[in-house]
This record gives C-alpha cells, structure tokens and sequence, in this order.
C-alpha cells in the first residue's frame, strides 16, 4: 500500500476530515535529512470596553516584571507570552469625526484605518491585518481563514453615533467595502470543518450521528503506516473533535424552547461555555491544517453583555462607563479576569497539542487584547495586548515589552507579518515593524 500524504483527507459518507500534522507521512516531514516545518499559524482574540487600567498594569520591565490582579491566572505560562504597553491606535480617537469611539475601535483594531462615518451603504475602511497574512498563506489549507464571534452578525443599520453597524459588529474586513461576518453558532462553525454541505450534515444530526462515525474505519486502516507516536496523536485528535461534537450536540438538547422562538441550533446557555467551545474549535482548526488564520472576537464594542456567572449582573458597557467609582471598577475587574481566565485555559489547550517537538502554540502567533484602555475617557492608547506564542521561532515571549508612547499598534502588526514571512513594508498608520517582539 502506498503511504498516504500529509494533505490527505478522509472522505465517507459525505465526511471531511483534514488530518494533523503526522510525521509518518510524505517524506517524514519532521526527520532528518530534509525536515519540512510546522506551519505558521496567526490568531486575534478581542475583548471590548476597555479594562480596569489599574488592575491590568503591571511592575517592572524586561523578564522580571510582576503579574498584575487582572493577569494572576497566566502565571503558569508566562514563558509563554509578551505583555506589551504603550501601543496607541490613533485611527480610533474620535478626530473630526466626532464620538463613536466603540464603533471606531472594532473597525480600527485590526485594520489601522479610520473608517470612513456613515450610517448607509457607502461604508469604507481598511483590510484587516488577518486578511493580508490569508492572502500570502491561506491558499496552502482549505479554509483561508476563520472568524468567530459569541455575537450575532450585523453588516447594516446604524450602530453608534452615526456609524454603520458593519463597523462595530466585524473584525475582519477583506477589501474596504466588503466586512467578512463571524459565525455565532458552533455547530456551524463545525459543520464548516467537519462536515458536508446541505442535507447530508442536517440527515447526519437528525440521526445523531457523529461525524467521525463515517472516517473512524478509514482512520484505522491508516494504523499500519503511523509510528506509535502518530498512533496517540491522531487519536487525541479524534477524541478532540468527538468531544467538541458532544458538547455542541447537547447545547442544542438544552436550548430553551421559547413560544414562537426558535434559538440558534448549538449555542450553549453559559457565556463560559460558549467561548471555549469557539477556542476548542479554532484550536482543531489549527490541528487538522483546516486554517492558518482566524479572528475570535469574544464580544463586539459596546457590549452591554451581563455576566451573572461570576457575581456581575449589570451590563459591561455601562459598568465601563465608571466614572472612578470604586464599586463599578470592582466589577470590571472581575469582567476582565473573567476573560484573561478563559484566554489562560486555551493557551493550556494549545500547549497540549504536539507537532513533533513543540506545541500547537509555539507555532502560533496569538494576540489578545481590545481597542480600549480606559473605557470611561474613551482612551485608544497604552492599549491592553498580550502577545503569547513562538510563531515557530519568529516570537520571544517571556517578558514585559514598554514600548515608546506613543507607538502604533500596527507596528506590531508589522512585526507580526514580518514572522509570517510577508515582507510588507507598511500596514495601517504604521512607521516601522516593532522590534524585541
């Protein structure tokens, strides 16, 4: 039998599953004498409203800095990632262009560029900096890039002060005039990796069914040219989607069923468990070379999103607006710890996942962070960013970078294509890649 190659796929039943990097095919590809690297893979994680700026600021520079209140929980990976101060997006100070400072910051964020004000058809802004990196490296996997949200898509209408809701409701934008809208629902975010289109996805769930259930024997015919080591991986890999499949299937049991409501197939009750199923998925999207680029925004700009979970009933957006109250800023500090905990549990996950002698996550390049620092001034400098990974060797985590205010955060981005390989000289209101990254 002749060995399968490394973008091999297993096709049944209408199934689709891309296959991890497995060193058993092609040419060895992680053996001497012609080793063939681990891809490359580029990833964002927005948060909105700014943060508790007190809470989030560390003490001290360079590798013996001091985790802040709000960072505590990434202690066990500080190895791992690069706190970043005094990067500004200026495009996102409201100008000429009056207030709008929310929708301006989700349309900034990963573009640089100030969108042009409207509430009409007429929208104008930037390619977003996610775009660039899948035009140079998205051709090599199936899907060019993926963009999640915990948020319902809006391209239309008019969302804050006068602008278009296309700008505070998408990170990623593929031309000026065309925002690329996230998925929602993690059972369509699924069925796009795993699934087939049409009728035979929506046969398959009616028999409950999982996907693997078509590829399993395929897969086992496969065991005769993997190494052992292949062997546990493609079965954590199994077990991973199986698992992401089980969880999505019993949002869907568990969903309310409200008169004359029929609620979105696959989104879990819980704002906890809604994220992570997204990070499993983008992770399995890493994994199985589905994607080498994906955008995760885990609430638009302005959310007034409630968090009961964790002690917080009253709306983020307002609570932002705090006006140095001690009890408001309380309770944004726990807001933001809530999101650096689940950012904390992903970077787990990515350091989980194997390729030859690194993690998933040493071949990424992972920015967490928002527009906003102070959320009550409406202040788009010394923004909150994390940068974790290696990026397969282009990252040097493991400290805290101070850079000079005020310095573009799309000198970052800069620096981030420049690890891809993508000699861009300039992006958004750049003025030069950052260095010590």
């Amino acid at each position: 039998m002749n060995a399968p190659t490394r973008r091999a796929f297993l096709r049944a039943s209408g199934a689709c599953l891309a296959l991890p990097l497995l060193e058993s095919f092609g040419h060895r590809a992680f053996a001497a004498p012609t080793p063939v690297a681990a891809p490359k893979r580029l990833a964002f994680l927005y948060v909105p409203n700014g943060v508790n700026v007190e809470q989030w600021q560390v003490k001290g520079e360079g590798s013996d800095y001091e985790l802040s209140p709000t960072l505590a929980t990434l202690a066990p990976h500080r190895k791992d990632f690069t706190l970043i101060s005094g990067l500004n997006h200026e495009n996102a100070t409201p100008g000429p262009d009056g207030p709008g400072d929310h929708s301006r910051a989700t349309a900034v964020y990963l573009t640089g560029t100030r969108p042009k004000k409207t509430g009409g058809s007429d929208i104008y802004n930037g390619v977003s900096l996610d775009q660039v990196a899948a035009r140079h490296i998205g051709a090599k996997t199936r899907l060019p890039s993926l963009e999640l949200t915990t948020d319902g898509p809006r391209s239309s209408g008019r969302c804050d002060s006068g602008y278009s809701c296309a700008y505070q409701y998408n990170l990623s934008w593929a031309t000026p005039t065309k925002p690329i809208p996230a998925e929602q629902n993690p059972r369509a975010v699924f069925e796009r990796l795993f699934g087939a289109p049409g009728e035979a996805s929506a046969a398959r769930r009616e028999l409950r069914r999982s996907v693997l259930d078509s590829v399993l024997e395929v897969a086992r015919s496969l065991d005769r040219n993997l190494t052992a080591a292949d062997r546990e991986k493609l079965d954590q890999y199994l077990t991973s989607v199986r698992e992401v499949e089980r969880r999505v299937e019993q949002a869907e049991r568990s969903a309310p069923k409200l008169p004359g409501f029929t609620p979105p197939a696959g989104i879990p009750d819980s704002y906890r468990d809604h994220i992570r199923a997204m990070f499993d998925l983008m992770l399995l999207a890493f994994q199985g070379d589905s994607t080498r680029v994906c955008t995760f925004m885990l609430a638009h700009d302005g959310s007034n999103r409630a968090f009961p979970e964790i002690g917080v009933p009253e709306a983020h957006h307002q609570l932002s607006h705090h006006q140095g109250n001690e009890a408001k800023l309380a309770k944004l500090a726990q807001i933001d710890r809530f999101y650096v905990e689940q950012f904390a549990w992903f970077l787990s996950r990515m350091k989980e996942v194997r390729e030859a002698d690194h993690s998933l996550l040493d071949q990424t390049m992972l920015v967490y962070g928002g527009c906003l620092s102070d959320g009550y001034k409406h202040l788009h400098s010394n923004l909150p960013v994390i940068v974790a990974g290696r990026g397969g060797g282009a990252l040097k985590p493991g400290r805290h970078l101070v850079a000079p205010d005020p310095t573009p955060m799309c000198n970052l981005y800069s620096a981030l294509l420049h690890g891809l390989d993508v000699r861009q000289t300039q992006f958004g209101d750049s003025t030069g890649a950052l260095t010590g990254v």
